[in-house]
């Protein structure tokens, strides 16, 4: 345990009763009661995620935006202050150094969060690109905590803490102000989850105060803290990637289902073998998929086609909580990547049968 990192409120996570596991290097609560309860909670109420691990860069300065328009396959030049954007760092050979996301806070000041296992990863990426620009960048990862309050009364259960009109923020915006009584707090109507809420970026020091803020002002619309393992489930209803599962340093953005924001209307790392690929056409696709009966697939099980021939493998997999099904992510021959295609999960020697099913698995209350 002596080499993991702990995030600041790692005390008051035991002290809940949390559930504490070693995650992209630190100790992280996984469950505080069951991951059934806390993934309901989250659809249906409102829940409370401590994901002060991942990482934050600030870049700044005049050479700021060309920097992150060369080594983000997203056009962050679109970008107004006040606005995030989804976006990934793709590497030189066609796969993906990390998947992030990039605030506009003010002219020529921009943030990067992104994710805990790639924070060392992803800086020295980012600066070997910056001896060209020499842009101003600053790892405030260790200064930064981060809550991400999700489900749809998000709203209500926070608004008493601020100002800041909280419904009015639209979807991938935010605002900078003063919550629970701490200045400069950033609240993001973002999240991993599909049932709406909003992400906070706060100093360290500011944590624990506006944890138990929260918690108190929460109370009674249900606020319960939740773990990563209703995190997971969260996500996969949504079919948001998870980096080193889904998308990694040898899958392409392409392949991944992010071409939505890989725009070729900009030089980036590696753009001119992406746009080849994408006119040639790539020979496999990450898709979801919906076992047609029992059975809960798992990362790394082989998926078949009819004949019993491999044709990929699961990469995230679990029961969901709001369909009761098993479902999954996997990456498949691009001739059985349509929605509607039979496939086969092989779970304990046998072959079940699935169907290619269009993402999300679940409706979220984000559009």
């Amino acid at each position: 345990m002596s080499d993991l990192k702990t995030v600041v409120l790692n005390d008051v996570h035991q002290q809940l009763g949390a559930k504490m596991v070693p995650f992209a290097g630190y100790n992280m609560p996984v469950r505080y009661s069951s991951d059934l309860d806390e993934h309901h909670t989250v659809r249906r109420a409102v829940g409370i995620f401590d994901v002060s691990h991942m990482g934050e860069f600030r870049v700044r300065g005049p050479q700021a935006l060309p920097l992150i328009q060369r080594v983000t396959s997203n056009d962050a030049s679109k970008l107004e202050n006040g606005k995030a954007q989804y976006s990934c760092l793709p590497n030189e050979e066609g796969g993906i150094v990390d998947d992030l996301l990039v605030y506009k806070l003010a002219d020529e000041d921009y943030m990067l969060v992104v994710n805990a296992s790639n924070i060392d990863k992803d800086w020295s990426w980012i600066q070997k690109y910056n001896a060209e620009f020499g842009a101003d960048m600053e790892n405030v990862s260790e200064q930064t905590s981060l809550f991400a309050v999700q489900g749809p009364k998000a709203a209500a259960a926070l608004q008493s803490l601020t100002d800041v009109d909280l419904g009015s923020i639209p979807y991938y915006s935010f605002v900078q102000g003063t919550f629970a009584g701490h200045e400069g707090v950033i609240i993001s109507a973002t999240g991993y989850t599909g049932a709406g809420g909003f992400e906070l970026y706060i100093p360290n020091a500011a944590a624990a105060d506006i944890w138990n803020k929260i918690l108190e002002a929460g109370q009674p619309f249900g606020l319960k803290p939740i773990g990563l393992g209703a995190r997971d489930t969260l996500r996969l209803e949504m079919g948001f990637c998870l980096y080193g599962n889904d998308i990694d340093d040898t899958t392409s953005p392409l392949e991944g289902g992010l071409g939505w924001i890989t725009k070729f209307t900009k030089d980036f790392v590696n753009s001119p073998a992406l746009a080849r690929q994408k006119e040639q056409g790539v020979t496999r696709k990450l898709v979801g998929f919906l076992m047609d009966g029992p059975g809960i697939p798992r990362a790394h099980y082989e998926l078949v086609d009819e004949a019993g021939e491999k044709i990929g493998e699961v990469t995230s997999g679990t029961q969901s909580p709001s369909l009761s099904k098993g479902i999954g992510l996997g990456y498949v021959k691009t001739e059985l990547s349509k929605p509607g295609s039979k496939i086969f999960v092989q779970v304990r020697g046998k072959n079940l049968p699935a169907t290619v099913t269009k993402l999300p698995f679940v409706k979220g209350t984000e559009e």
